[in-house]
């Protein structure tokens, strides 16, 4: 079997990497952490006339059509690059809009498609306890917002956004189900401008914001299927772990590069036994996330379940980017905390892409949760009848 990717998918990662790599060089970054933009802008503009953001909206909306594994390429190289644009979240958001929006959520999806309109959306909170994060109830005919989501990326900048709510059936308690089944979350749009904001920005220098309301009226339309959420929280899990891939790859080989050069007791480092044991280990982990992606990017395009194999993925995408790079920064010595040296850079992001994809403790609960109560797993059980 080829498992190697087609002409255009290898064409869609060239131009992501020859664009972001212009705008991301080690100045550039620079400048932009010392600086005030909420994210990289003109890499932004670049990406959506190139058509970047579609890759994974339907034809119907005004995207590509295309699935998965095209998109993961583009997000691999966007990682290498570290650039700093919305084009997972933009795109998974739109395309969620494109399949279960209907009717009333065809113009934005028009125009989040034609690069006109930012749309985002938050998985924070998504699993969390009964009593935290945001709660929807009825209203009559609509329905009631009510809570607090953290560090929502680009919330000031964005038209709308996407954020998880638990269905609250009366005042003051949540359904039971409400913190271990997708069936009692929903995903609400939202314009970010209705809700109180609380700035901030992540340590990779990313602007954000924490959404919180009392009581903010909400349209029936506006409150999307179960389904929505079901179908893309795995593909975002691919998103993220896409960029780790890439944020840890070139962290990996930048500092193969550094230990190649660095001499002690005159001989480069990393032919100490002990340093090229730790880079090998790096590199294992980064291999056994690598083909975890394309397992879970296939099933997915395959139509096929990921419920297992999407928390494993969150867990190793975690475990990777922590190891590795707090490896990488070990064997850089003092240079490695030095801020005007580019390597801390990765592990910024690193710890950026673990906090949203949860960690790996609770994931790995789920897991065995799931295990538990699961025993038709592998690949004999994907089979016909």
């Amino acid at each position: 079997m080829d498992f190697s990717l087609t002409e255009d998918q290898r064409a869609f990662a060239d131009t992501a990497a020859a664009l972001l790599g212009d705008h991301c060089t080690d100045d550039a970054l620079r400048a932009h952490d010392v600086g005030e933009a909420p994210f990289m802008e003109a890499a932004w503009r670049e990406a959506v006339q190139a058509g970047l953001h579609g890759v994974i909206v339907p034809e119907e909306a005004g995207g590509l059509g295309l699935g998965m594994t095209d998109l993961m390429p583009v997000l691999q190289a966007q990682g290498r690059a570290l650039a700093l644009v919305p084009l997972w979240e933009h795109a998974l958001a739109t395309a969620v809009l494109a399949r279960f929006g209907g009717a009333a959520q065809e113009a934005l999806a028009a125009q989040a498609a034609a690069g006109e309109q930012l749309l985002m959306l938050s998985l924070a909170d998504a699993h969390a306890s009964r009593g935290l994060g945001v709660r929807l109830q009825r209203d009559g005919e609509g329905w009631q917002l009510q809570g607090r989501v953290g560090a929502v990326p680009l919330a000031a900048q964005a038209a709308r956004v996407l954020l998880p709510a638990h269905i609250q059936t009366s005042h003051g308690s949540d359904e039971r189900a409400a913190d271990s089944t997708s069936d009692s979350l929903r995903w609400v749009v939202v314009d970010p401008s209705r809700m109180s904001q609380t700035p901030g920005r992540t340590q990779h220098h990313l602007a954000v914001a924490d959404l919180a309301t009392d009581g903010l009226s909400v349209q029936a339309h506006d409150v999307l299927p179960p389904e929505a959420l079901a179908w893309a929280e795995p593909r975002a899990i691919a998103a993220l772990a896409a960029l780790q891939l890439g944020v840890t790859e070139r962290q990996l080989e930048r500092t193969v590069e550094y230990v190649s050069q660095r001499k002690q007791f005159g001989r480069p480092i990393g032919s100490f036994q002990l340093v090229a044991g730790q880079l090998a280990d790096g590199w294992i982990a980064l291999e056994a996330l690598r083909s975890s992606l394309w397992q879970v990017v296939y099933r997915q395009d395959a139509g096929l379940g990921v419920q297992a194999q999407a928390l494993a993925l969150r867990v190793l995408a975690c475990d990777c980017g922590h190891r590795t790079g707090h490896t990488a920064q070990h064997v850089h010595g003092g240079i490695g905390v030095d801020l005007t040296y580019p390597i801390h850079r990765h592990l910024y992001w690193s710890r950026a892409l673990n906090a949203a994809l949860g960690g790996s403790e609770a994931h790995l609960e789920r897991l065995g949760n799931w295990l538990a109560c699961n025993d038709r797993l592998g690949w004999k059980y994907d089979l016909p009848e």
